[in-house]
Formats: structure tokens, sequence, C-alpha cells
């Protein structure tokens, strides 16, 4: 029997909503590997700018995988841009703590594009990284200020959830390299962005089918 492909549910920034330029742009290429269900938060979708409380992210994260699990059976990947990917984090460890009814609902893996490791006050929030179990890809530009390579290796090592890191080289926290740097190297921001495309791919064939 073939094997079914993967789900992709992909949670937004807290800056910018699903129908932005760059979550479509990306939910595009992913659909090359599997279905992709995009959402919003609810302060997105009822047009606000500040984000609802954890609580009510979490809530509605989870509400989706629920949506999305009872669909059909197969394995779904939780993939989201900086702080989607963070709240997808929350919402795997909380699984993996409600037993077997937790366990019913958990991805067979996630992907943080732009994980934002440090607060905007300086605070390092590693403890969901640290609890969770699920492996996980982290795509990281090496000019995110929201997570310094250095501050992410350090919490990488004390992970006890199988993880691997894609480098951007130059990439900011959007993965967006200058472009100075892209003439140098003789790039395109798609030659980037292909890159970090493989790297997904390569890892959901992995942990997908978990």
């Amino acid at each position: 029997m073939a094997k079914p492909n993967p789900r992709f549910l992909f949670a937004p920034g807290a800056g910018a909503p699903s129908s932005s330029a760059w979550m479509k742009a990306w939910a595009k290429r992913i659909a090359a590997l599997g279905q992709v269900s995009a959402f919003d938060y609810p302060y997105q979708r009822a047009g606000k700018k500040s984000p609802d409380r954890p609580p009510v992210l979490l809530a509605s994260h989870r509400a989706e995988l629920s949506a999305l699990r009872a669909e059909r059976p197969g394995p779904i990947v939780l993939i989201g841009k900086s702080m989607g990917g963070r709240i997808g984090c929350h919402v795997s460890v909380a699984l993996g703590a409600e037993g077997e009814a937790g366990r019913a609902l958990q991805p067979a893996a996630l992907v943080c594009l732009g994980y934002p490791l440090v607060a905007p006050g300086g605070a390092v929030r590693d403890e969901v990284l640290l609890e969770l179990e699920r492996p996980v890809l982290f795509v990281q530009g090496t000019r995110d200020s929201m997570c310094p390579p250095e501050r992410l290796a350090s919490v990488r090592e004390r992970m006890r959830a199988p993880n691997e890191l894609f480098v951007v080289e130059g990439g900011d926290h959007s993965l967006v390299v200058a472009k100075g740097t892209l003439a140098k190297a003789g790039q395109k921001q798609t030659d980037v962005d292909d890159g970090i495309f493989e790297a997904i791919s390569a890892f959901v064939e992995r942990h997908a089918s978990l």
C-alpha cells in the first residue's frame, strides 16, 4: 500500500496573515509535497494587529489541527512562520501530556520558519523546545535577531526531540537575503528558497510517516 502523502497545517506569523504574499508563496511551494491548509488566528480574522493571548492562539491552532485530522488518517506536519511555529510547538507539547487522546492528534513532525527564540524583551523562550518530543526542523537566517545562531545552538544541544537546522546564510527573520549578498554569491532569492524547499522535503521524507 502506498504511503499517504503528508498534509501541512501552515500557521502564520504575528505580523501577517495567511493572505500575505510571503505565506501564499510558501504555501504554493509546499503544496508540491502534499495538501497545505493555511489558517489565521482569531485576531487576524478580525482584522486586528495585536496577537491574541497565548491560550487563545493555542486553542485556535489546536482546533485547526483537529479539523484537519478529522478529514482522513495520515501524517500531518505543523509548519509555521515565526509565532506560528512557536505556537505549533506548544500545541504538540500539550498533546503529548494528554495521553492516548493527545497522541491521536499529534503531528508527525514540525517545521519552524524563523523561530522567534528571543522575545522582544530579550528573554530566551526555550522552555517549549526543551519539552518538545516530536521531530522539528528549524530554518533560520543568520541575520535573524530573534534567533541568534549561537543561542539556538545552545538550546538544540539540550533538546530531547530529534532536531535539525537548515541555515540561510545572510537571511533575515523572513529568510530573505540582502540583494548585495545575493549578488556576491551569484544567486537570486529564488535559489535560496529552492534550497529551503529541498531541506523541508528531505526532512518530511524522513519523519512524516511516523
